[in-house]
């Protein structure tokens, strides 16, 4: 039973870490930029960092994301909706050791159970551990990622030409060669009103991982080709493949994993429609529970 219940749990212990991670920041960051920094700071296994969750987002990822929201609930990190993470006063003066977090943790499952009544603490820590934030970026990412995940590799391939025209690409075109080392397709970005670069693309309709080897075959197809290669996919890339991509000495990649391909669909409400909902200041209410 301890067992499950730590399990449970288990994003508790990265209360403190991204407390750090925030003031090595310089108070504030980006999602991706605190947890990648809690990462480097506790040196977390390629094989953690790669582990995902059913509906396609990385588990470490979802539960740091989870550690921030109770830390918001605290007052510890600000509430905002422009895609910063960034430390209260309260914040900046505060560490938290494990059992200081835990305590925190049992504070607020307690108040969200007398505020949901139909949930047991164990029901709620679990749907915790098996869901996104409520209050975080992309609310119905799992959705749309289920989309792009269904359809054709063609369909795929020309919804990424589209999207990448919407991004201030030009000249975009899909290739539909099946002999052409795996690219999909080329454009050209303007720099500036001087410089112009031109672009290679590969399209993978993917649930699972992108490999190393795998970006490093798309580079020597890219070799004397063009300046830029981009990997976008609705999976993820493994860690070795992320380090693959910036390989010293070697063409960059720009990978587009599934988090950043919705992020890059919604920045232009391309085959998604903006909502406006009311949520629930349970800070509020704390006072009266």
């Amino acid at each position: 039973m301890a067992k499950s219940k730590a399990k449970q749990a288990e994003f508790i212990k990265w209360f403190g870490p991204l407390l750090d991670a925030l003031r090595d920041l310089g108070g504030s960051g980006r999602p991706k930029e605190a947890t990648d920094k809690v990462a480097k700071n506790l040196n977390i296994s390629d094989k953690v960092l790669e582990e995902i969750m059913k509906s396609g987002t990385p588990r470490f990822a979802n539960q740091v994301a989870w550690a921030r929201q109770y830390l918001v609930w605290e007052g510890l990190l600000e509430e905002n909706t422009r895609g910063i993470w960034t430390l209260t006063d309260k914040g900046r003066k505060t560490s938290l050791s494990l059992e200081q977090s835990r305590d925190i943790f049992l504070k607020w499952v307690e108040i969200h159970q007398k505020a949901r009544r139909d949930k047991s603490r164990e029901d709620i820590v679990k749907d915790q551990e098996e869901e996104e934030p409520e209050n975080i970026e992309h609310t119905f990412k799992p959705n749309l990622l289920e989309v792009l995940q269904s359809l054709s590799p063609k369909g795929f391939e020309n919804i990424s030409k589209r999207l990448l025209r919407e991004h201030g690409f030009e000249n975009v075109e899909v290739t539909g060669g099946s002999h052409d080392g795996g690219i999909d397709g080329y454009g050209t970005l303007e720099l500036n009103p001087f410089v112009s670069i031109k672009v290679l693309f590969q399209c993978k309709r993917y649930k699972g991982t992108v490999s190393r080897a795998q970006v490093g075959d798309f580079r020597n197809a890219m070799l004397g080709r063009a300046e830029k290669g981009i990997i976008l996919t609705t999976g993820t890339f493994s860690e070795d493949a992320k380090r693959e991509a910036s390989r010293d000495g070697a063409p960059p990649v720009e990978l587009i994993d599934g988090q950043k391909l919705v992020q890059l669909f919604e920045e232009k409400q391309l085959g998604v429609k903006p909502k406006t909902v009311f949520e629930v200041d349970i800070n509020f209410f704390e006072p009266y529970m």
